[in-house]
């Protein structure tokens, strides 16, 4: 049966030419530094032609015009063999006449793919550098690690409950934990690249991550140490608290998804009075010489994080419990009791009796709240054990202004 002129649309086709001249012609301006590059702003637009037209008029033909396009990379490739070793421009030319025929039946995807191979190509040096010269083996090891358990280790993992009485979700606990390495090793990598530019701040929010009550006691013992740097301790420990804040999101969409929506403007009021701290300390505080981590510092803690999963599990099984036994009043003061030591784990064991039916949204709403409250409670004290009644005082306004404003939002409707 003939091809269908229908088949072959306006947008498949300009899709295709986008591919081909966007690939082109990035590698048509490093000709003039490397003429051994296969291929330049018309081969790549013809190739993307060819592979868009060739799919149209059938798979055979398509195959044909791949397996035709590989020849004459072969060639082109023997030709400069002797003085380049790599492949890239060739696999580029390949991947132009791939992508075109993509564009005849998925033109979006191949749309973003091309402008991923034109990123790719254009970004060599700054790759090469960071591959040889940042990255370290330390670094490059706890990548590795962290895709491996997110890859390899989490879809391997049961998602159901696997004991008796439904309380242990594997799939859920190991994708907390794996959260917990990824955004410490996000934290490292942004402060590799930052450097020391931000001072405490930039230590502050990314070390909130981690333990949002352990940075609120370090950055007291160094505003008393040093009292000139209390207005950047006191942002600093404003950003902690607001990075810890921040996770209530993935816990919630990792546990009970359909509790976010209810209690987002609760994170969001309290979330913009710990950004307006955070800026008191940015507009009054001094830089500060903080060491950043380096290339041998470790990304992050697989004990902590698995740790942290196990609190959180502990908690989530503990208020399940007690919610069975007790009822909603004793799982709630569980949670309340958690959030204490660890605000995380604690959210998590509020997500859980909402996911269960013990507690409906009303009810989710002010534990937020309440968990907010004991949390800003504890980490109050702390301040004042650690920095003295200066950052205390501080500490204690900024976290209460917090409480308060997650108690007004969350009366809305």
């Amino acid at each position: 049966m003939p091809p269908s002129t229908d088949a072959l649309s306006l947008v498949s086709l300009s899709t295709a030419l986008g591919t081909g001249l966007l690939i082109g012609l990035v590698y048509e301006r490093r000709k003039g530094e490397d003429p051994s590059i296969a291929g330049g702003l018309r081969s790549h637009t013809l190739a993307a032609l060819m592979g868009v037209v060739s799919l149209w008029l059938g798979l055979p033909v398509f195959t044909a015009a791949v397996l035709l396009t590989g020849v004459f990379v072969a060639l082109g490739y023997w030709r400069t063999s002797q003085t380049d070793l790599g492949v890239t421009s060739e696999l580029a030319l390949v991947s132009s006449c791939l992508l075109g025929g993509l564009a005849l039946r998925q033109p979006a995807i191949a749309g973003a793919l091309a402008v991923l191979v034109a990123i790719l190509v254009f970004a060599k040096p700054h790759l090469h550098r960071f591959s040889r010269e940042l990255i370290s083996n330390r670094e490059l090891a706890d990548g590795l690690m962290l895709l491996a358990f997110a890859l390899i280790v989490l879809p391997l993992l049961p998602d159901r409950t696997v004991d008796p009485w439904g309380l242990l979700n594997p799939a859920t606990v190991w994708t907390l934990a794996v959260l917990v390495m990824a955004i410490s090793a996000l934290g490292h990598v942004a402060l590799r690249l930052v450097g020391t530019r931000w001072g405490l701040l930039a230590a502050g929010f990314f070390s909130g991550y981690v333990s949002s009550t352990a940075a609120t006691a370090g950055f007291g013992r160094q505003a008393q140490q040093q009292p000139a740097l209390l207005p950047s301790a006191i942002g600093a420990a404003m950003l902690a608290n607001l990075a810890s804040l921040s996770l209530f999101v993935p816990i919630l969409l990792a546990v009970a998804p359909g509790l976010l929506p209810g209690v987002r403007w609760i994170l969001l009021a309290a979330g913009l009075v710990l950004l307006l701290g955070s800026a008191f300390g940015l507009r009054r505080g001094q830089q500060t010489e903080a060491a950043p981590p380096t290339a041998e510092t470790r990304m992050f803690r697989i004990g902590h994080a698995l740790g942290f999963a196990a609190t959180i599990t502990a908690v989530m099984v503990g208020s399940k419990l007690l919610g069975q036994w007790l009822g909603p009043g004793g799982a709630l003061a569980a949670t309340l009791l958690a959030a204490l030591a660890e605000l995380q784990s604690a959210a998590a064991g509020v997500a859980s009796l909402y996911r269960d039916g013990v507690l409906d949204e009303r009810l989710a709403r002010w534990a937020v709240v309440g968990l907010l409250a004991a949390s800003a409670a504890a980490k109050s004290l702390v301040a004042f054990t650690s920095g003295g009644a200066r950052y205390g005082i501080r500490i204690t306004i900024g976290l209460a202004g917090m409480t308060l404003a997650a108690a007004l939002a969350a009366t809305l409707p």
